[in-house]
């Protein structure tokens, strides 16, 4: 079955849409052909389809040029269940909303994900992390799809998770759900952590630009801000983009 089948099924795929409209740094080029499955089976469909149709598949969380083939963004791909000690939550629901999620039913260690911008997906993807907190430390485990449609699951241990690193940067598969184990603690307590990290975010952070949060990876024993500061590259600027006053971990 070809893309053009499944458009003409009703499936959610466009062609020729700016990326900009989707990104947190509101750039980024056309993409050839643009799909938003809501089911794992309309992911399997597009998959297949692109294989038939000898397209690339690129599954963005950002994009910062066109992309050619099909692209394939999972965000409406959303939904977070909290069962007992554990969150479960598809690949496309914000981390930020699945963190909250935990924290309202009482559940702890997600607080530093409160206010990191992305979906659980990219999370898992690149273990990210803030205030002392990452991914690997809660994440139980990760269902992904491989570009062939077959369905695996991956433990924490088998992602082979170090600093802003997974195996899933390594083997092309899609995360498409991630089950984080977490700790019974005080609703009020949690959230109150969580509230008061985001407010440290607001305080030193240019929340009110368009960005990818703090983009550079930390080299052991340093901090990226202090490095760019005295390079003389904070307040940097080309086009639109500046390296930002306030916080220079920002773009």
């Amino acid at each position: 079955m070809k893309l053009y089948d499944l458009k003409a099924q009703g499936l959610n795929l466009q062609e020729n849409i700016p990326l900009s409209r989707y990104t947190f740094t509101q750039t980024g080029g056309p993409a050839e052909y643009l799909a938003f499955p809501k089911t794992l089976a309309e992911l399997k469909e597009l998959l297949a389809a692109a294989k038939e149709d000898q397209l690339p598949i690129t599954v963005i969380g950002n994009a910062y040029k066109g992309i050619k083939g099909l692209v394939i963004i999972l965000k409406e791909m959303k939904e977070i269940k909290v069962e007992a000690d554990k969150v479960h939550a598809q690949a496309g629901a914000r981390i930020i909303d699945t963190s909250f999620a935990a924290g309202e039913a009482g559940l702890s260690g997600l607080e530093f994900a409160a206010g990191i911008p992305g979906s659980v997906g990219g999370a898992v993807f690149m273990n990210a992390g803030a205030y002392g907190g990452e991914t690997k430390d809660c994440l139980e485990s990760a269902t992904v799809v491989t570009r062939d449609g077959e369905v695996k699951t991956y433990t924490n241990a088998e992602l082979h998770f170090s600093y802003r690193h997974s195996l899933l940067q390594e083997n092309d598969e899609i995360v498409i759900a991630a089950t984080f184990a977490l700790k019974a603690g005080d609703k009020a307590t949690i959230l109150d952590q969580m509230n008061y990290l985001n407010a440290l975010r607001s305080y030193k952070q240019p929340l009110e630009y368009p960005s990818c949060g703090s983009v550079f990876k930390r080299p052991t024993g340093h901090f990226v801000g202090p490095m760019l500061i005295k390079a003389g590259l904070q307040g940097k600027q080309i086009g639109g983009a500046q390296v930002s006053t306030k916080h220079a971990g920002f773009i």
